[in-house]
């Protein structure tokens, strides 16, 4: 997206211009001095800078995956801090060095002539390399602040390419551009950016442990504002803004504003001195070559050593008979461009993390935890190998507190599957669990060390679940009580012919229906009489088999008669009365009440939100309202478990949940609500956006709150 983008965009075209600005001019001087035969050896360092650029960040990335999480926010933020500064430094070297840029290339070039080929290609690899290791870490941060995503490689690569098309032209003196107008405005919009990316950083660094104040929020308007709205998205990837700020991270803004901005523009308004006659304007990136070569065309190395043999071969080789075998051109370029990656390749190998052991567990009712001795610190991978005849599930534990590491599912008999985890000091288990046999736990073992290990997620047991089911199945039994009446009097409505009252009480009942949370089959066939939907059926709506709710909204707004509608109201007020006396000794199985919190919101983005259930009424989004209702309600009962899980989780859901009601809230008056095909676009990407972020908000809560037998 754009607004990903636009960061590494500016630098991208900021720093290819600034480093074809210097390529130019190395060209240019060399073609005017009639030394064109030395323009490889400044392509030979241009390309060895490139190299070096790209290896440094594939370094970059490979030592953040190879960290764990919080190590990783505490990299990302350090690296953000060093990016600013470095950006912050270039920002002012060239409002500075842009009017005398020409000169300064020009005499290090002279000097280059003077001393031979290998310092030539040291000057362009310096001059280019800078930048190019400057755009890497820039572009590297960035991607992480996007979330990885492709926006600021896109945005990169589009201001390079433009950066190289104005080099070409100002080279060619097709274009005339004020280079310090330029520079200078830039690099006012790259001190607001940067400023951003140093508020990112010390979240990250706050986040990271390396930072306090992690909690202490200057501002958390999450609740209140969209955060999928284009204004927000443009906020957060442009200038990154977040709906949620830390003191440290509003002070750290506004103080590098306040502080750099100032003394950019004081410096700006200096008047800069004239420049002298030799100068070229700032207007002109290089002088176009002559196209005649008025002088000798010296070589360099030809003043220090004599004459030298079109051939290349020495006086010394011409007496002796014997010529001295020329060196391939491409050796030098080749091999100046694969150091920097044989070199990155290197550290990636050395600082590759290893399993301290490459241990492998044995899991089995017998061998539980055989082959497991105390590993080093760190991230460790587990070979676990399943000895038994049974398949079993295995956790790494802390034989303390029952919390677990890390997990394998389904590990079959005679089969080996890796289990990664980052361990730090304290007291190590392996726990074994085989299909219908007890659980079984290896003998512990204590890791010494420091640091950050993998976050345990203290297990549940159906007993924990057994006052949340049973309050969950309360709120459902009353609901089921109201629905049964409410469908009677639906029933009662269409029976006397009663259509328009038909339409309000068709919909009171089918939301509460709605808010009790049916997914996934929890009402096992009793769903698909009460509620379901056409789709499958060989005659569509037509079907015989079309039953329900939605058979009845079909007729409803589609002018069927009510004698046609008798048949299909009377089976859906005998369902709902079926199902309230079935429901008490349905088998509800504990480990499913977690999953629901999930899956009511899972069946409202792929139906209710998609308008696939709509049979002509345009209620999607009053359905998808009782859904959350019902979402809300599961929360309710689940929140001491999850509370004392994961802290932060609820919080996050709680805002989502109140930003996505705000949207339904917003669409409808009384009991007329907006069809979802009436949306406009905005409007349906931000409910839908929000349904999506409250999803992925609670995706962890089935895991935290999976049962897991502990003995």
């Amino acid at each position: 997206m754009w607004d990903d983008a636009f960061p590494s965009f500016l630098i991208g075209l900021r720093e290819g211009l600034e480093a074809g600005l210097i390529v130019s001019i190395l060209v240019a001087t060399l073609v005017r001095a009639g030394a064109g035969k030395r323009l490889p050896q400044v392509w030979t360092g241009v390309l060895a800078a490139i190299g070096l650029a790209l290896s440094f960040g594939a370094v970059l990335t490979f030592t953040a995956a190879s960290l764990s999480a919080t190590a990783q926010e505490a990299f990302g933020g350090t690296l953000s801090v060093i990016a600013v500064a470095f950006v912050t430094a270039m920002v002012f070297w060239m409002r500075r060095s842009a009017r005398n840029l020409s000169g300064e290339i020009k005499e290090k070039v002279t000097g280059a002539l003077a001393m031979g080929s290998g310092v030539l290609v040291v000057t362009s690899f310096l001059a280019v390399g800078r930048e190019g290791l400057e755009t890497a870490l820039f572009l590297w941060t960035t991607a992480q602040a996007a979330g990885e995503s492709a926006g600021p490689l896109t945005g990169a690569g589009i201001g390079l390419v433009l950066a190289a098309g104005l080099c070409w032209g100002l080279y060619r003196r097709v274009l005339r551009i004020n280079l310090t107008k330029f520079f200078t405005r830039t690099g006012a919009v790259l001190i607001v950016i940067a400023a951003g990316v140093l508020g990112y950083g010390l979240r990250d660094l706050q986040e990271g442990g390396v930072l306090p104040g992690g909690t202490a929020y200057a501002f958390d308007l999450g609740g209140s504002i969209d955060a999928g709205s284009w204004y927000s998205t443009l906020l957060q990837g442009v200038l990154n803004i977040t709906p949620t700020m830390t003191w440290l991270q509003v002070a750290g803004y506004a103080a590098y504003l306040a502080v750099v901005m100032t003394l950019f523009t004081r410096g700006v308004r200096t008047p800069a001195p004239k420049p002298s006659a030799a100068r070229p304007e700032p207007t002109t990136a290089v002088a176009r070559p002559a196209p005649t070569a008025t002088t000798a065309r010296p070589e360099p190395t030809a003043a220090a050593a004599g004459s030298q043999p079109a051939d290349g071969r020495s006086e010394a080789g011409e007496k002796s008979g014997r010529g001295v075998r020329r060196r391939p051109g491409w050796v030098v370029p080749v091999a100046v461009v694969a150091v920097p990656a044989v070199a990155a390749g290197l550290v990636v190998a050395l600082a590759r993390p290893k399993p301290d052991s490459g241990q492998t567990v044995a899991v089995s009712e017998t061998e539980c935890g055989k082959g497991f001795s105390a590993p080093k610190a760190g991230r460790q991978t587990f070979q676990m190998q399943n000895t038994g005849s049974k398949t079993s599930e295995v956790y790494l534990i802390d034989p303390g507190s029952n919390a677990v590491y890390g997990e394998i599912e389904g590990l079959a008999p005679g089969t080996t599957r890796s289990l990664v985890a980052t361990v730090a000091g304290g007291t190590y288990a392996w726990r074994c669990v085989p299909t219908g046999g007890k659980a079984v736990t290896s003998r512990p073992v204590t890791v010494s060390g420091h640091g950050s290990g993998a976050k345990a997620v203290v297990p549940v047991s159906e007993n924990d679940l057994a006052g949340p089911l049973k309050a969950y199945k309360a709120y459902v039994g009353q609901g089921l009580a109201t629905l049964v009446a409410q469908t009677r009097a639906l029933d009662a409505d269409i029976a006397g012919g009663h259509l328009d009252r038909a339409r309000g009480d068709w919909l009171t009942a089918h939301l509460t229906y709605s808010s009790l949370g049916a997914a996934y089959g929890t009402f096992e066939d009793f769903d698909q009489k009460i509620n379901g939907r056409a789709d499958g059926l060989p005659g569509g709506v037509a079907d015989q088999d079309f039953a329900g709710f939605h058979r009845i909204e079909y007729g409803l707004w589609h002018g069927q008669s009510a004698e046609r509608l008798k048949a299909p109201a009377q089976a859906l007020a005998d369902a709902a009365a079926g199902l309230q006396k079935a429901f008490p000794t349905q088998d509800f199985d504990p480990g499913d009440l977690p999953l629901r919190a999930h899956e009511i919101l899972e069946n409202t983005l792929q139906f209710e939100l998609t308008a696939d259930t709509d049979e002509g009424s345009g209620t999607n989004l009053a359905t998808a309202d009782a859904n959350l209702a019902g979402t809300r309600e599961l929360l309710t009962v689940l929140r001491p478990l999850l509370t004392t899980r994961a802290p932060k989780l609820l919080p996050a859901v709680d805002a989502d949940i109140a930003r996505l009601q705000g949207l339904l809230d917003a669409e409808h008056r009384g009991t007329v609500w907006t069809p979802v095909e009436k949306l406009d676009t905005g409007t349906r990407q931000r409910i839908s956006g929000a349904t999506g972020q409250l999803l992925e908000d609670l995706a962890p809560v089935p895991d935290l709150l999976e049962i897991r037998k502990s003995a």
